[in-house]
């Protein structure tokens, strides 16, 4: 089994992806709280388990080694026992316990599972006031008891993100980049990470591009490998041009990246648009999806090294979209196939749905949500191969087959 992480394109034969099966996780999605969980729905998690099992069933099919996110942390504690106990107090300071008193008492009860899938998944779920024992003493005042009320009945938020592993931490080469996330609900998930990239005896050794301590927010789904010496990176609502810019100055100046250049994308401010792959992915060596609502549209960066160790230049690109893209990528021409056909409404529908969200296992095979028909037909017109997936609870997350996925390791093309 090979160790570390090899990741230089989007299209490369996907030989290993880590995913993480949805949990209890969904269990704990309170539906007055979902907007702050940033959801928009409940999913029913047991047939958005199914869903996710097909899927990777669909990529195991490929020939794809599939890790499970909550896997790799366990085999961590496992080979690392006193990584649990550093992993649970970072964990405590960050879970926004509702209630001085639940500190002592959460402690106790995730101490007593014993198991540490078991540990690592209900860190996940997150914990309901009704889990935890709360010792009446003397010195507990009434006072106290009533500041640790509040109207949620969760102590600690669940992390129902969690299945789309694309975010939290990108790889860009043989590194990765561990983010900060631009939420405190999602920012938690990228402890997970840490501990992974920290302690893992397959991926402690990786070089790290960006630290979740970094002072700006970015995010995976923002990040695509075009190339081995080209990366791009949305500048949107998740991930600050400031993030770029300490990005660019670790991997041209601080580390042993080969990555030479990298774009900039600006795209709308938008829940349709969050990051840079809900606008467009690479799908074959010259073929993208793309939102047609942002065609034409996009002002692109172009980011090298300066002059002096440390300085990173920037310049506006004057060209189109298309022409940007063939340049990057080093054919003659691309072609930018529309989510929705085009469509206006099939567009918007299917774009809400992750249309222009395809994951690649090869060049010229995609997966794809099942359910976004119009999109889908347009695919199989201009000579893609399919692996369709059903999608009716997991889409409920506002992610596709590429937010639940992060590969470990592509070929090169």
């Amino acid at each position: 089994m090979t160790k570390g992480l090899h990741v230089t394109s989007e299209i490369g034969t996907l030989k290993k992806v880590c995913l993480h099966r949805p949990g209890e996780e969904l269990l704990n999605l309170p539906p007055d709280e979902l907007e702050r969980l940033l959801f928009d729905d409940v999913p029913f998690l047991e047939v958005a388990q199914q869903e996710h099992d097909t899927f990777a069933q669909t990529l195991r099919d490929q020939g794809v080694e599939v890790l499970y996110l909550e896997e790799l942390v366990a085999q961590v504690f496992d080979a690392v026992p006193e990584a649990r106990d550093e992993f649970l107090d970072q964990y405590l300071q960050e879970a926004g316990i509702k209630g001085k008193l639940f500190v002592p008492a959460v402690r106790e009860k995730l101490n007593s599972i014993k198991d540490n899938l078991e540990f690592v998944k209900k860190t996940m779920a997150g914990l309901t006031k009704s889990e935890v024992e709360l010792p009446l003493t003397s010195s507990v005042t009434l006072d106290s008891m009533v500041n640790s009320e509040s109207e949620s009945d969760l102590i600690i938020d669940p992390m129902p993100n969690l299945y789309f592993t694309r975010d939290p931490f990108a790889v860009v080469g043989t590194g990765v980049n561990l983010n900060r996330m631009y939420s405190v609900t999602r920012n938690r998930e990228t402890l997970y990470g840490k501990f992974i990239f920290k302690y893992h005896p397959d991926y402690k050794d990786v070089s790290l591009y960006y630290r979740r301590g970094s002072a700006f927010h970015t995010e995976g789904g923002d990040v695509l490998n075009i190339n081995e010496k080209t990366l791009a990176v949305g500048i949107s609502q998740r991930t600050q041009a400031a993030a770029i810019d300490v990005m660019a100055q670790n991997i041209f100046w601080n580390s042993d990246s080969k990555i030479e250049r990298i774009l900039a994308f600006d795209i709308p401010v938008s829940r349709a648009f969050m990051h840079l792959d809900t606008v467009f992915t690479q799908i074959d060596y010259d073929k993208f999806t793309i939102h047609p609502a942002i065609m034409g549209t996009l002002r692109v960066y172009d980011l090298t090294a300066g002059k002096n160790p440390g300085d990173v230049s920037i310049k506006v690109m004057e060209d189109s979209l298309e022409h940007i893209l063939a340049d990057a990528t080093g054919q003659p021409a691309v072609k930018l196939i529309p989510c929705g056909g085009g469509d206006p409404i099939a567009a918007a529908r299917e774009q809400w749905n992750d249309g222009s969200n395809t994951l690649c296992v090869s060049p010229g095979k995609i997966c794809v949500y099942q359910r976004n028909t119009v999109t889908n037909d347009v695919l199989y017109k201009e000579g893609l191969e399919l692996l369709v997936v059903p999608s009716a609870e997991l889409s409920r997350g506002r992610g596709g087959p590429r937010c639940m996925s992060m590969p470990f390791w592509r070929e090169d093309i």
